[in-house]
């Protein structure tokens, strides 16, 4: 299972973003490259308990089945999935893209010195380090995949 912790997966994302040319629009959802990475850089300090927010009521009742389920394979996270209104980025960014990119890049090699301790997610509740892991690996891709990454 590929995840943030393994250096060979994450090495591979940060490639990935370095790559992710500023032009491209997103293939499905109505984020833009700023706002993706915008919120990228939010989850990733999520991920990291650098912000902290309480599970919502909707996640108490499913998060752990819907959090096992993103986690059981390597199948990527689907198309236009429910982003959690905590993450959502809906105003102009005007940081330009490269600084965006670098700072998304930063929290990410973050993770080689994260202790593989948990979190707890407004959405899914509490996570493990291995479930982090698994996580932060799928959503990256997620977002670089949307924008042809």
């Amino acid at each position: 299972m590929k995840t943030i912790h393994h250096p060979d997966d994450r090495s591979s994302l940060i490639a990935r973003i370095h790559a992710l040319p500023e032009t491209n629009p997103g293939q499905w959802g109505k984020m833009n490259m700023h706002q993706m990475i915008q919120h990228c850089i939010l989850w990733e300090d999520l991920m990291l308990r650098k912000k902290e927010f309480r599970q919502v009521f909707i996640g108490k009742l499913f998060g752990k089945m819907a959090l096992r389920a993103l986690t059981k394979d390597d199948a990527p996270i689907r198309r236009n999935a429910p982003t959690d209104p905590h993450m959502k980025i809906t105003g102009v960014v005007t940081e330009r893209i490269p600084v965006l990119k670098q700072q998304w890049i930063t929290l990410l090699q973050e993770h080689a010195h994260y202790p593989e301790t948990g979190i707890m997610h407004p959405f899914f509740g509490k996570m493990t380090g291995a479930e982090v892991g698994i996580l932060v690996y799928k959503h990256t891709d997620h977002h670089l995949r949307q924008f042809g990454g």
